[in-house]
């Protein structure tokens, strides 16, 4: 069999690499392990949260998967970041985790040139200008490899002192990538992940923790669906907390842990810490967040978010047993940690393609990202450059200053990590500008250059004509200062009184109002009806219109100078530059000078010359 495109392993990454390859009508394939669904999700219950709710609506304005999946199987929404500005405010789903595979499942069958293979791979060898999989049962023959295989490469799961081989619990792992491909390298030390104990939700006593209802008025993911219908059932979740007595547990079976008994050596993240983490770090907190979350509906376990472990069996049990509510808590699945091998993410261009082994992509954990929004969007940057590149189209690169896709990729290929890669909207030098609720506006440009003609494309020329032809609206669209909506839209005391003729984009920037609400009172006032999403994002673009405008001078020079291609041959050649940068640019090869400036240890000196020349 020959294709196209082949995806190693059907997880968020792989699914959405696939998805966005196929609407070229290529000839795809997934080629994934036997006994794990499509876009299963092995740890959390959720997709979004704070910066990760923007990716799924980008992927979602580009034409993914991910905003439809958590649509269809959500059973919580919230929004995280609600008492503060729009900017920060993200999307968190929570979802059924056999429903969203299910559903991933359902929709991948509908497309008839995606092809899945539950085999596992044991080789993959370039032969001429094609690489020849070979797998358990036969070969097969394709022009693109997209490596997706998560935590599988070489994975080794922890829990005390007993060590499996697999990529997570009840599941095989995949073959070091130096089996699979002899030329590619490995980082010189491993990854590490880690899950908490699964408890059975009959034992636990739900009086004692503060319930979390699912919120009826947070938006749905997906453009093209109703913002606010519900596809599934609503859940609540709970919130529980740590005490003295649960870290002293912790802390005094430190031994016992393999991630401080020299038993794991694989590094952690910083910012999704396992409980004993928690307990060494922070020697002086006892009490922790712990989010009690249902997985499913049908499932009889719950996942407590927060408290994820590697430690003994027995030692867990306690631990888990001495939180307010848990007392009586019964452990179905235990916590445990997995290694894995990761590769050296500045030898990925920003298309995601290996810098030595042309056709050849990565994307996912494999990456040395966490989470599956991470995955999802390197899963759809890769598919989508792939397919591009067969069809001899120009690649798709998304800026950092417009999207938190584009920040992530050249955060990845500009540095060598040191540990797991977690998107946050701290990490986005724009990041008042990427929002959640114009996310369509900002992937519309890139959407389009597909040149593809689905129901997303027609709804999204439809949106932006009647966003241009709202923002024009609230431009010209005066108030009278004698107006009955004058005396609604003033606040309390004299400073807020609106006293004068004013225009509706005037009106919204006023800082009490709430410029959504604000703009339905107008639009009704004067008989006009759109739909929801549309008034939100004028209304918050005119809200942010003014710093914007002030910081858009500043932002277009930015933009301008980080997208200069560079040829890194050429300013390695230069005697103006430090040996030291020389060394370090030719170790990285930037291809911008935005990818430059992130590069750890380049002098302002060195940037200084190559801007003056380029100038």
């Amino acid at each position: 069999m020959t294709f196209d495109i082949s995806i190693i392993g059907g997880g968020h990454a792989g699914i959405e690499a696939a998805h966005i390859a196929a609407q070229f009508g290529l000839n795809v394939s997934i080629i994934t392990i036997p006994g794990i669904g499509l876009g299963s999700a092995p740890c959390n219950p959720s997709v979004g949260g704070v910066g990760k709710g923007q990716v799924v609506r980008e992927l979602d304005a580009l034409g993914g998967l991910m905003g439809i999946l958590a649509d269809k199987s959500g059973i919580q929404f919230r929004t995280l970041n609600d008492s503060k500005g729009f900017a920060v405010q993200s999307t968190r789903v929570q979802i059924d985790k056999d429903l969203y595979s299910q559903r991933a499942e359902e929709l991948i069958a509908t497309i008839p040139n995606i092809t899945v293979i539950r085999e596992k791979v044991l080789e993959i060898k370039p032969i001429d200008s094609v690489f020849e999989i070979i797998t358990t049962v036969r070969s097969y023959r394709t022009k693109k490899v997209i490596m997706t295989v998560g935590t599988f490469l070489n994975g080794k799961l922890h829990t005390g002192s007993e060590q499996t081989i697999g990529g997570r619990v009840g599941c095989d792992s995949s073959s070091g990538l130096q089996t699979l491909f002899s030329e590619i390298k490995t980082r010189p030390y491993r990854f590490k992940t880690g899950t908490p104990p699964r408890l059975d939700k009959a034992t636990i006593d739900y009086s004692k923790l503060e319930e979390q209802p699912s919120d009826s008025t947070v938006r749905n993911f997906h453009c093209l669906h109703d913002p606010f219908t519900r596809f599934s059932v609503q859940a609540s979740c709970y919130l529980a907390r740590t005490n003295p007595e649960t870290m002293d547990i912790i802390r005094n079976n430190k031994e016992k842990s393999p991630i401080f008994n020299g038993q794991i050596k694989g590094v952690g993240a910083r910012y999704c810490p396992s409980i004993e983490d928690k307990a060494f770090r922070y020697p002086d907190k006892n009490v922790h967040h712990v989010f009690i979350e249902p997985e499913g509906l049908e499932l009889d376990t719950m996942y407590p978010s927060g408290i994820s472990s590697s430690l003994p069996k027995e030692v867990q049990l306690d631990y888990v047993r001495s939180i307010e509510g848990l007392e009586e808590a019964e452990i179905k699945v235990y916590g445990y940690a997995v290694e894995y091998d990761v590769i050296d993410t500045t030898d990925l261009k920003l298309t995601l393609e290996h810098v030595q082994i042309p056709n050849l992509y990565f994307a996912g954990q494999v990456n040395g990202t966490s989470g599956y929004e991470e995955a999802a969007g390197q899963g759809f940057i890769a598919g989508a450059n792939a397919a591009v590149s067969i069809l001899g189209l120009d690649p798709l690169i998304l800026s950092r200053h417009e999207s938190y896709i584009g920040v992530m990729i050249e955060d990845l290929t500009s540095n060598t990590r040191d540990e797991p890669y977690r998107l946050f909207t701290a990490r986005s030098e724009n990041r008042l500008f990427i929002r959640e609720d114009n996310s369509l506006l900002r992937m519309f440009p890139y959407r389009s250059q597909f040149l593809l003609n689905s129901a997303i494309d027609s709804y999204q020329r439809n949106f932006i004509e009647s966003y241009e032809e709202l923002m024009e609206f609230c431009d010209v669209t005066m108030i009278p200062e004698y107006s009955p909506l004058m005396e609604e839209f003033s606040g309390e005391g004299e400073l807020q009184k609106l006293t004068r003729r004013m225009s509706v984009s005037e009106i919204l920037r006023q800082a009490w109002l709430n410029p959504i609400n604000t703009l339905e009172t107008v639009l009704t006032h004067h008989g006009v009806t759109l739909k929801h999403d549309l008034i939100r994002t004028v209304a918050i673009s005119k809200k942010y219109d003014g710093y914007i405008k002030r910081s858009d001078f500043q932002f277009e020079k930015l933009k301008k100078m980080d997208s200069m291609k560079l040829n890194w041959e050429t300013v390695c050649g230069s005697a103006n530059i430090s040996f030291e940068c020389r060394q370090r640019i030719a170790r990285i090869k930037p291809e911008t000078f935005g990818q430059l400036k992130l590069i750890e240890g380049i002098r302002p000196a060195t940037l200084a010359v190559i801007a003056a020349k380029a100038l």
